[in-house]
Order: C-alpha cells, then sequence, then structure tokens
C-alpha cells in the first residue's frame, strides 16, 4: 500500500487568493482569470487536466465541463511549456472517451495534440489515508503519480447528496472505477452527524487535492445535482492554487457558504485548505457582481413525485439522478402500468433490509430484493430499462445518452 498526499501547489501565494472572471464566454474567462497564476512553474512539467466529464452530456448542458474552459486551460499550459493531459474515470457505466466525445472535447484535443485518458483502463495504485475517519484507504487511478501537477476542472453544482460538488469533490474522479461508488455505501461513523460520504471526501481531500482549481460556472446546475437538475447559466471562471477557497467563493457565488457544506468544513477543520472567506483575497473587489443564487436540492424528493415513494438507502448519485430523471420524464405514464390507483414504491441503493411488497427496485444493489417486488438490473439502468420492465415491450428513451 502506497502512503501518498499531494504536495503544496507550486502556485500557492502566501495567503489564498481566488480569481474570479466573468462575461466574457467560457474561453476568454478562463485565460484572463489564468493571467494571474504564474504558470511558467509548469515549463518542463507533466500537467493532467481534471474535468468533470463523468457522464454522457453535451456541452452546456450544466452536467459536463464546459469544453472551451478546458480548451482554454490546454492552451495556457502549452504555451507555459507544459506537457498536458486531460483524463477521467467516469460513473459506472460510461466509458470516458466516449464522453469526452459527446462532450466537445475530442476534437479540442486532437488539434492540440492533447492526449485524452481513460483513467479506468489500468490497474489503481492504493492510497493510505493517516488518520482517516470514515474510509482508511483509497484505490487511486494511476495517472496521478505519473503527472506532476493535477488540476481540477469542475462544473459549479449543486448535489443532492454533499450539498455542492466543486473542485474539492470533482477528486473523486481520480478514483479508480467502482472504488467511487463505495464512498456512498459506507456505514453511520460514530461521533458524527454528518453522512459518511461527506466524512469520506474530506478523507480523500486529506491525501487527494488539486494543485490547482478552475471551476467552470459557465452553465452550472441547481436543484437536483450532479445530473438531474436544471441548468442554470452564470457565465463565471474561478481559478485558485488552494481548491477549498476557490470551493468557497464559488459557494458564495451560488448563494451559500461553505461553512454549511459539510466536506468542505471538515476538511478546512484538518488544514487541507481555508473557506474563511475573512481569510481569503478575492479579485477583482466587486467579484459579488456574479453572484446569483442557485435553487438548493430539495429536502423531500417525493414531494415531487405525488403518490410515489423513493426508498433510498446508500444510493449513489448515478442511480438517483436515473430514477429522478426517468420520474421527471414518466412520473405520470407509469400508473398506467399501476391501475389499482395504490401508491407507488421505488427502491435504490444497498442498505434496504427489506422493502414492501411489489416495490420497483431499481439498480444492481438491490437484486437482493427482486422476490419481492419488480428488478430492474443495471448499474445504474437507463430510462429505457425501466419502461421495457413495466411495459414488457422494447422501448427506446432517445435521451438515454444524453444525460445519465
Amino acid at each position: 500500500m502506497r502512503s501518498y498526499t499531494v504536495a503544496d501547489s507550486p502556485f500557492r501565494p502566501a495567503d489564498p487568493t481566488v480569481y474570479v472572471m466573468g462575461g466574457c464566454g467560457p474561453y476568454a474567462n478562463t485565460r484572463a482569470a489564468l493571467m494571474h497564476i504564474d504558470l511558467s512553474l509548469a515549463r518542463g512539467k507533466r500537467v493532467l487536466l481534471k474535468p468533470n466529464a463523468g457522464r454522457m452530456a453535451s456541452a452546456g448542458s450544466g452536467i459536463v465541463t464546459h469544453p472551451q474552459v478546458i480548451a482554454a486551460a490546454i492552451d495556457a499550459f502549452l504555451e507555459a511549456g507544459a506537457e498536458v493531459a486531460v483524463g477521467e474515470s467516469p460513473i459506472v457505466g460510461v466509458n470516458a472517451l466516449e464522453a469526452f466525445a459527446a462532450m466537445g472535447v475530442t476534437e479540442i484535443a486532437q488539434t492540440r495534440n492533447c492526449p485524452l485518458l481513460d483513467m479506468d483502463t489500468r490497474p489503481f495504485v492504493e492510497v493510505a489515508i493517516p488518520g482517516g475517519i470514515a474510509i482508511q484507504t483509497l484505490n487511486v487511478c494511476p495517472e496521478v503519480f505519473e503527472y506532476d501537477l493535477i488540476v481540477s476542472l469542475p462544473v459549479m453544482k449543486m448535489h443532492m447528496h454533499t450539498g455542492v460538488t466543486l473542485a474539492v469533490k470533482n477528486m473523486k474522479g481520480c478514483l479508480w472505477r467502482r472504488s467511487k461508488v463505495k464512498l456512498h455505501m459506507l456505514p453511520p461513523v460514530e461521533g458524527y452527524q454528518e453522512k459518511p460520504i461527506d466524512i469520506a471526501i474530506a478523507d480523500m481531500a486529506s491525501v487527494l487535492r488539486p494543485h490547482l482549481a478552475i471551476i467552470d460556472g459557465t452553465v452550472g446546475m441547481e436543484g437536483l445535482g450532479p445530473s438531474a437538475g436544471q441548468k442554470k447559466s452564470l457565465d463565471v471562471v474561478v481559478v485558485s492554487a488552494d481548491a477549498f477557497a476557490a470551493d468557497a467563493v464559488a459557494c458564495r457565488l451560488m448563494g451559500t457558504q461553505a461553512e454549511h457544506i459539510p466536506h468542505l468544513r471538515i476538511g478546512a477543520e484538518r488544514g487541507c485548505g481555508v473557506i474563511d472567506l475573512d481569510q481569503i483575497t478575492v479579485f477583482p473587489e466587486d467579484w459579488r457582481i456574479w453572484s446569483d443564487p442557485f435553487c438548493p436540492p430539495p429536502q423531500n424528493l417525493t414531494l415531487e413525485f405525488p403518490n410515489i415513494t423513493i426508498l433510498d438507502r446508500n444510493s449513489c448519485s448515478a442511480c438517483q439522478s436515473t430514477l429522478l430523471l426517468f420520474l421527471k420524464r414518466y412520473g405520470t405514464r407509469i400508473f398506467d402500468y399501476f391501475p389499482n390507483g395504490a401508491d407507488i414504491h421505488f427502491a435504490i441503493g444497498k442498505g434496504h433490509d427489506q422493502v414492501p411488497e411489489g416495490t420497483l427496485c431499481i439498480g444492481n444493489c438491490t437484486l437482493r430484493h427482486q422476490n419481492s417486488g419488480i428488478f430492474i438490473p443495471g448499474c445504474p439502468p437507463v430510462a429505457s430499462q425501466i419502461l421495457t420492465v413495466l411495459s414488457g415491450k422494447p422501448s427506446v428513451d432517445t435521451e438515454d445518452k444524453g444525460e445519465l
């Protein structure tokens, strides 16, 4: 087992500093913000850009990093004399190279001779987490150790499990294959009121932090992020060598506070970064003009779907997003297949001891309850699979590849 801690960023000034640029489009905003970072320190270095490319989605969807933000980062580091690659380990069931193509990054990378890396193709490196509370080890994609500098390029999004997903949480896409899912299936941590996943992300951040954060707020996502919410245009980019400070500023732009986001608060308390805005220098001074509050995730998901109960125990965001998107599209039609007028139960996640008779069990984690209800396999299944099982006929959902 390897013990590993990301070195302090060479770009990091004595005090945490964040740069906010907006109003000029994704490419120009990114280049303008990066002008404040001394990228000459990357000359001769190998730089890995880690965007949010974990799902099949198009540019401007609010789900994946805008390709022009990635293009600007590639250009800036190439001009600084660095060797640059773009890598991702997506959610289960998504191929990284297909996701890059869907979001419009493939052509951008090819014209710049920039490699695109599927970071799930090679064996992982097991990394120890000294002092880990919810988790003690990580299975990390090997590219993390082969590049000198790691840059996190997330989308500005609300998140149904963790409040927000920004530069710190985006590093979860450096975890190998299904090991990412395990963070959603942890038991409660004794002595802590926070969700186990929040504590686990803070554990991860203690050994796996980016050297530079470039947060894409071109088109973000409010409500049911990371993929089932509503897109929200902000036309802003946030850059910092302190990922926690960048996340804190992004949180304020989104209408929340980093202190209210458990994984950021816990990580800051452990000394992984700074989230107190009074301790952060932000340029320009009027950066708050770009603030436009995002709608938070709803507290009770069943309110949006009358007569439907969602039983969620230790699910991951992939199955939650699948189910919520399915209900948005077909929430009224499914009652055609249950004419008795009774409430419909859906179960997702691995933590159910039992489910009511007739429950729709979504995803492989509910397999052991297949005899109690209707089982839809997949990790995650897509809408067409759910429709096929309910209707008994082959079904096609044209949005399966575009949003999930």
